[in-house]
């Protein structure tokens, strides 16, 4: 995020601006629906279990929460005449690419989207339908990134981020808002953490109704929790079937400082785990989401939770009669190993 921008939209994340962010956004984007589960639970058939409910955000526009953030910022640039000729240019391992694409093609603006070689093909197909220019550059998300940074300085293009901007953030925090609206009483949200946006914008809506977070992510991309243990943002190392959405090597001051103000839960879970609890979504719902969704829910179905709230490695157990909101928060994945081979 260049000066200019900064002086324009600021660098902190408040609630007031998550309220911009649902006035900017209310009509251009899809609410999202809420519909209650029965718990998966390792608890007697005598104790109360807790309330669970799935935040279809997968249905978003764009297949992702994404779409949010990029609404909130293009408008917010539309809005201060700060829209350049060049157009928008993102870095992304996809989803990212996607919304920004998409909400830039809405506003008749050039987008630039430049990805890994690792991202799949499913997302960088997408791109190309809406119009972007597509650039597969490097193995990893903070390769493609330099490479964008580049991009904007010798092209003038407006340098929009995945989730490392306020704008963004306030965005996905609009997700929390209608959770919120449509669940009462809700107790939990369940939020799937990579770089932190979607997390420092549903962290600081929850805080302000009194909601408490749990912040999952892979074992193997674990930049948030890193940052909580270290009392900074440190770069870590990515390697997750998650990797091409949950998978960047620093999380944002953003996040962490909204684990700070917040009431918040650190979770990390295994590989095994994500993907067993995307089948799950697959068998009992015929839903098809990808693995950074499944990643969330994977913190309350992983077995053998230990006693106590949050245990790195052993998921988030609710109490009795607890409300929690799991943020499925995209769809875009190829289905394919989803479907039983006799179903073929």
């Amino acid at each position: 995020m260049g000066d200019r921008d900064t002086d324009l939209f600021g660098n902190d994340l408040t609630y007031d601006d998550i309220k911009a962010a649902t006035d900017r956004t209310t009509g251009h984007i899809r609410p999202v629906t809420v519909v209650p589960v029965v718990p998966e639970t390792t608890r007697t058939a005598s104790e109360e279990p807790y309330e669970l409910w799935y935040a279809l955000e997968f249905m978003q526009y764009t297949g992702s929460f994404k779409a949010r953030g990029a609404q909130n910022f293009i408008q917010a640039h539309r809005e201060a005449g700060t829209l350049p000729d060049a157009g928008v240019t993102i870095a992304s391992g996809g989803n990212a690419g996607l919304a920004c694409a998409w909400a830039a093609r809405q506003q008749g603006v050039r987008a630039t989207v430049f990805l890994p070689s690792t991202a799949p093909a499913v997302k960088i197909a997408k791109l190309r339908g809406y119009g972007a220019d597509v650039r597969l550059v490097g193995a990893e998300y903070a390769e493609a990134l330099e490479a964008c940074e580049e991009f904007a300085l010798s092209s003038g293009a407006l340098a929009a981020h995945a989730y490392d901007h306020p704008l963004i953030a306030a965005g996905a925090g609009t997700l929390l808002e209608e959770i919120h609206a449509c669940i009462p009483g809700l107790d939990t949200v369940v939020v799937s953490v990579g770089g932190g946006g979607l997390f420092a914008g549903v962290a600081t809506a929850a805080r302000h109704h009194e909601i408490r977070t749990v912040a999952v992510e892979p074992e193997n991309c674990r930049a948030l929790n890193a940052a909580l243990e270290a009392g900074r943002p440190v770069d870590v190392p990515v390697d997750s079937v998650a990797v091409d959405a949950l998978g960047a090597r620093r999380a944002t001051a953003l996040a962490l400082h909204a684990t700070r103000e917040n009431d918040v839960r650190s979770v990390l879970v295994p590989d095994g785990e994500i993907a067993r609890a995307r089948r799950a979504l697959w068998d009992h719902h015929h839903v098809a989401v990808e693995h950074a969704a499944s990643t969330a829910l994977a913190a309350l179905t992983a077995p053998d939770l230990p006693d106590g709230p949050a245990v790195p490695g052993g998921g988030y157990r609710p109490g009795d009669g607890e409300r929690v909101a799991v943020v499925l928060c995209g769809a875009n994945t190829d289905p394919s190993d989803l479907v039983h081979p006799d179903e073929n």
